[in-house]
């Protein structure tokens, strides 16, 4: 308790002073806290109640998932030719990131969406949820998307009767859908409002924005439905998002596709969906190329149907009219080489037209799709295989376009791989140009030296040969492309995804949220965090004295003791109520005061303080009456002029006093007044003068006090407050201990510098701290109900009485 008394000489330093004053200071801490248990125990019980409502009531969330196997195209004939030139991506290999982008294309969502008719949403009603209903609806909402919707707000509906519902809107975030432009919607301008609010079912429901009809299926009366209408865009981009893609492991070629939803069986179909429009949209882009041959010949069928026809018609008409019907042994001869070479030319005049057309398209960058040069008889290998990779990489730029920019680094590479392949191309197109066109003037040259012979023959002879000559030409040629055709329809037929789809989707059947074991972890952890927090946020921002620890390390002074809170309405303790334990910390400080000034018969104490109210009157009167309990005649001089309370405590009359001895001729002792106690007097602040400062500075105020020192033991002065008047400062050279009071929970921190100052600045000796009030256990050590302060205890031995209040009285005590 005395630790803080100066005392003379030097004393050792404790190499564990730091260590020790480190420890109590956790404690303190730690103390700080448990003083709240209570509070924290019913905050961390209130954190798992909230967590165990929360995953009761929550809406499940399960998780659907599903796998599709990446499998890479095989190398295309002629294909490792590029390798060492630079065109190893030409293969068209598969790539994962590539096929991740289209599973989450918005394209591909908007095509599942639309073919599963999620348009509108049910919804019922609980106790406290609401949740969504699928497939097995009671109603069937069909909507026409053809005109303006109203999209996103809610529709309450309540079935009435067999035939009859009441409608009405739930809330009004409403959306206009135009199918004119349904990626940008509006807001409405006016509140939206139902023509009436009962309707017949399969009755057209129409307003400014809206049209649809409510079916009846297995609905009754009394049912309850909620439901809204939702335009494919947005689901698809709401699905987009919520979609995640990504391969099994770094090596796999395997894809995971999970979807979270609280309807279970709505994300298995659309996941199925979405990998069912998948493989449709990747088996359509590989019969594309089969498409482009069949046009391709069909075109050509086009015109060498009529010539085969025309051809036909005049080779009947001439055998008729000339009646010769087979040739000469001579002129079958010339007809069948003839009849070889011509098959030849024309098949090379139908390569020349391919390869013609192949260039014009790779001049051109026209946006068309290419024929397989093998459908139409050409067998180069390394053409074949340029032609297909260029399909193929055309094709990947339309998936990568729909999800990606111009500017993505996967379409960039992929613009670099079509403009490699289309060089090489062009090269190989030329080179083939004019080989075939050497090719051809070889046959010609050759068919014109035949023809040469047939000149030779008889004249109706050598007509015949001319028209069986063009009729076998276009004869072969129309074979020809059905041949072709055949072939090119089989191949379609034959062509199947590469891509494969291991798993359907299945959902888990447990719910991956609410986590009820780790929601009532965290609701068990923020009951315990939030009132720490609260509790360290209000320490933090408080700016009154409660720790006498944190007083004591703020004062340039020693804190010599701590007052209780007095328990009853009495403002004189230590005289009515001896064995309180107030008293005894009265008696305690007086027990200090012998070490503070030892050998003295006289003794003169001054009590200020920084501020109204914090209790320097209640100590200066106590303190008082402990000394007057000793048998020491002791008087208590009421100095604060501007706010006396002395008066009021003993119920004295404040009719004369020191104002009155310092503004009159009146003697001190005709002022004085009993206190109806033994060996103590008190002289009052009198009646309120309007100089104060000025009576107190009077060299009269000076033979006062020495004449009073004379006659008493120990003189009280109860002083203004320091930190609100001037005079008080003039006061501490009459007085022998001088007591500076705070009051626990009411003094500001900052009035500590007040203190601080007087000592360090205005050289005020013998200054002491007195902390009153004390109610509030900040830590360990401190609690007043001992009786010391830092004592220890005596009230559970008998050694203390205290009187208690009305439970009311104490309750407006603690909140003070």
């Amino acid at each position: 308790m005395y630790s803080n008394i100066p005392t003379s000489g030097n004393q050792p330093t404790n190499p564990f002073a730091a260590a020790k004053e480190d420890e109590i200071d956790l404690k303190v801490l730690l103390f700080n806290y448990l003083q709240y248990w209570h509070w924290i125990a019913i905050c961390m019980f209130a954190g798992l109640v909230i967590a165990f409502l929360f995953n009761r009531y929550s809406t499940p969330i399960f998780k659907v998932e599903s796998s599709v196997l990446i499998e890479d195209d095989e190398p295309s004939l002629g294909m490792d030719l590029f390798e060492s030139a630079g065109f190893a991506g030409l293969q068209g290999k598969s790539n994962i990131e590539n096929e991740i982008g289209i599973l989450k294309s918005y394209t591909l969502a908007e095509e599942a969406v639309s073919e599963l008719n999620l348009n509108v949403e049910y919804y019922q009603e609980g106790f406290l949820k609401t949740s969504r209903l699928y497939k097995n609806v009671p109603i069937l909402i069909s909507v026409d998307w053809k005109t303006n919707q109203l999209v996103g707000g809610m529709f309450r509906l309540e079935v009435l009767t067999e035939d009859s519902f009441e409608l009405t809107i739930e809330n009004e975030e409403f959306s206009i859908f135009d199918p004119k432009d349904p990626y940008y919607k509006t807001k409405p301008e006016d509140e939206i409002e139902l023509s009436q609010s009962v309707y017949s079912f399969g009755e057209t429901i129409q307003g400014e924005n809206f049209a649809f009809k409510v079916n009846q299926i297995s609905s009754l009366p009394g049912d309850m439905l909620l439901f809204r209408l939702m335009d494919s865009p947005t689901l698809a981009l709401k699905y987009r998002e919520d979609l995640q893609v990504s391969p099994t492991n770094k090596q796999s070629a395997i894809l995971s596709l999970a979807l979270e939803t609280p309807v279970r069986r709505l994300g298995e179909d659309y996941i199925n969906k979405l990998m069912e429009m998948y493989l449709q949209r990747e088996l359509k882009e590989k019969n594309r190329a089969s498409e482009s041959t069949v046009d391709f010949i069909n075109n050509q069928l086009t015109g060498i149907t009529d010539s085969l026809q025309f051809s036909e018609n005049r080779l009947q008409e001439y055998r008729t009219q000339n009646k010769i019907f087979n040739l000469s042994e001579e002129g079958s001869v010339v007809f069948e080489r003839l009849q070889e070479l011509e098959k030849e030319q024309s098949q090379t005049e139908l390569n020349l037209k391919y390869y013609q057309t192949l260039q014009n398209y790779l001049n051109s960058d026209q946006a068309g799709d290419l024929v397989a040069p093998s459908i139409i008889g050409v067998t180069d290998p390394l053409l074949n295989s340029l032609v297909e990779s260029l399909s193929q990489l055309q094709a990947e730029r339309e998936r990568l376009t729909s999800n990606f920019t111009d500017a993505a680094p996967a379409v960039r590479e992929n613009q670099i791989r079509i403009e490699n392949t289309k060089k090489a191309l062009r090269e190989n197109v030329n080179s083939a140009i004019a080989n075939t066109q050497n090719v051809l003037a070889n046959l010609n040259s050759q068919i014109r030296m035949i023809e040469g012979d047939i000149n030779s023959l008889p004249e109706t002879e050598r007509n015949l040969i001319s028209i069986q000559r063009q009729f076998a030409i276009n004869e072969n040629i129309y074979i020809y492309l059905l041949q072709k055709k055949a072939e090119a329809e089989i191949t379609k037929a034959a062509n199947m995804p590469k891509n494969k789809i291991l798993d359907t989707a299945k959902a888990g059947q447990l719910p991956i949220a609410p986590k009820t074991s780790l929601n009532l972890l965290i609701g068990l952890i923020l009951g315990f965090i939030v009132p720490i927090g609260v509790i360290t946020v209000r320490d933090f921002l408080n700016t009154k004295i409660e720790d006498p620890k944190e007083l004591e390390n703020q004062l340039k002074v020693p804190l010599i003791g701590m007052i209780g809170r007095n328990q009853s309405d009495d403002a004189i303790p230590v005289l009515n109520n001896p064995r309180s334990t107030v008293t005894e910390s009265f008696r305690s400080l007086r027990a200090d005061m012998s070490y503070l000034s030892p050998n003295r018969e006289n003794l003169t104490v001054l009590f200020t303080s920084s501020i109204s109210g914090e209790g320097k009157t209640f100590v200066s009167i106590n303190v008082a009456s402990v000394y007057a309990l000793m048998g020491k005649r002791v008087i208590l001089l009421g100095l604060d002029l501007r706010k006396p309370k002395i008066a009021e405590d003993f119920n004295l009359p404040n009719d004369k006093g020191m104002s009155t001895c310092l503004s009159t001729d009146m003697d001190w002792r005709e002022a004085v007044k009993a206190t109806g106690f033994k060996n103590f007097d008190v002289l009052l602040s009198g009646p309120i003068p309007p100089n104060p400062a000025e009576l107190l500075l009077q060299e009269k105020f000076g033979k006062i006090i020495r004449e009073i020192k004379s006659e008493y033991d120990v003189v009280i002065f109860d002083c203004p407050p320091v930190g609100l008047v001037s005079e008080t400062k003039e006061l501490f050279a009459f007085s022998d201990i001088n007591f500076f009071v705070f009051r626990q929970a009411y003094s500001m921190k900052g009035n500590t510098q007040i203190l601080n100052n007087l000592v360090e600045k205005g050289g005020v000796s013998k200054m002491y701290a007195i902390l009153n009030d004390v109610h509030v256990d900040k830590g360990y050590g401190y609690g007043y109900g001992y009786g010391y302060g830092y004592g220890y205890g005596t009230n559970s031995y008998g050694y203390h009485e205290e009187v208690q209040l009305p439970w009311w009285k104490r309750a407006l005590r603690r909140r003070s």
